[in-house]
């Protein structure tokens, strides 16, 4: 597992590092990453760890962002590491405020299946304030199960 964890921090990084070649005082790393894997067994007794970990890369004056997701299967049988694949690209969202402004950004994945995906691999929470203003909005986007994804946004409001 210790090469599993290499590679995925390898190509972490160059997400990371990618990221930050793009106008780097626009564009923040999320501080909520999180990486979750499964293990299976195939015939002839191979053993498949798959690891996904998401992050999020945000652009604190327009309220864009992106969401990245980097996967790592690694192959082997109880001698040697057989197959290692990694893949993984940034999808770019819309904005969540309609104007330009200065703001900070947060997001965090639900487990993969499980009770609280009722409609496929879950979805998503994403919570964006405006550092000039009283504004926090909150979103969650989950999968429809049908291809697209359903998003509904909220701002907040102070009692």
């Amino acid at each position: 597992m210790n090469l599993v964890m290499k590679i995925g921090f390898g190509v972490a990084l160059s997400f990371m590092t990618l990221a930050s070649a793009v106008q780097a005082d626009e564009f923040k790393l999320s501080n909520n990453q999180r990486i979750a894997c499964s293990r299976g067994l195939s015939p002839g007794k191979l053993n498949t760890a798959t690891c996904r970990s998401y992050a999020y890369v945000f652009n604190i004056k327009t309220s864009e962002y992106y969401r990245c997701q980097v996967t790592l299967a690694l192959t082997r049988d109880n001698k040697e590491v057989i197959n290692v694949q990694a893949d993984g690209n940034c999808a770019k969202k819309p904005r969540i405020f309609e104007t330009d402004s200065n703001y900070s950004f947060d997001a965090t994945e639900t487990e993969p299946p499980n009770t609280n995906s009722f409609f496929g691999p879950g979805g998503y929470a994403v919570w964006a304030s405006d550092n000039n203003a009283r504004k926090v909005r909150g979103c969650i986007i989950i999968s429809s199960g049908l291809g697209s994804d359903i998003s509904k946004c909220l701002d907040m409001k102070f009692d």
